[in-house]
């Protein structure tokens, strides 16, 4: 019997950089070649966005800002963003039982943005609780008023459940009819529950959302598998929002 041999898979397109990597400091160059390949293995090679960072500054979180871990993953945003978005800009949200303004943080002032952030707002002395709503609709309002035709690609990190659930889900199931994915990643030493049913919760348009753990220890988790938790789901979200006409 004649044997057909199959057709060799179309080579993988390289994802050229929204930004030359000879114009970004020099501390973020690894990350983002790093971003590159998980960006090129979840088949969002010349994807282009608009990437948010959210962080959780309720009083459990205090050792993680002590300790760097929530600068280092402003620092892998950076990263991911000069790969997607040209602007060099990364808006930064953080909550909460309070709201804080929206801050751009840009290619050339990063270091150290977190610390100064927090500080701004009162330190450890005035960390409060944990309502996730608040800052997901400053994302969204933030985003719309932006009219960018990008997706928005929103890391959000938390380390425990919130105190407004209902609100949170009802906040998911209205933003899956926008642009706009939310890829949660958790610290501490357990598993957010709360975040693993976000992940499957029924009634939304499009599963937008996405569950990375990393862990007690943030800064210890390789940054490929940071940016890879990060892109998974996003990439299979992409083309399911192009067939429901939320992206061009």
């Amino acid at each position: 019997m004649f044997n057909r041999s199959k057709k060799p898979a179309a080579p993988a397109v390289p994802h050229t950089p929204a930004i030359s990597l000879d114009k970004v400091p020099a501390g973020l160059v690894s990350l983002a070649k790093t971003a590159t390949v998980s960006l090129e293995k979840n088949g969002l090679s010349g994807l282009r966005a608009a990437v948010y960072l959210v962080v959780d500054r309720s009083y459990s979180m205090h050792p993680y800002f002590a300790d760097g871990s929530v600068q280092h993953l402003a620092d892998q945003a950076l990263g991911l963003s000069v790969t997607v978005d040209d602007d060099g800009v990364v808006p930064l949200v953080m909550f909460d039982s309070r709201p804080y303004p929206v801050v751009d943080v840009h290619l050339d002032q990063y270091q150290g943005v977190v610390a100064q952030q927090h500080q701004l707002h009162g330190g450890t002395r005035t960390m409060g609780g944990t309502q996730y709503t608040i800052a997901m609709r400053a994302v969204t309002q933030h985003y719309l008023a932006s009219e960018s035709t990008d997706p928005a690609l929103v890391i959000f990190q938390t380390d425990g459940a919130p105190q407004d659930a209902d609100d949170v889900r009802l906040q998911l199931v209205q933003s899956s009819k926008l642009p706009i994915f939310w890829s949660f990643v958790g610290f501490g030493p357990s598993k957010v529950r709360f975040l693993t049913e976000l992940d499957t919760m029924r009634g939304r348009l499009l599963d937008n959302a996405s569950y990375f753990h990393a862990g007690a220890d943030p800064r210890g988790i390789p940054d490929g598998a940071l940016y890879d938790g990060v892109t998974r789901e996003f990439g299979q979200w992409v083309p399911k929002a192009r067939q429901k006409g939320l992206l061009p």
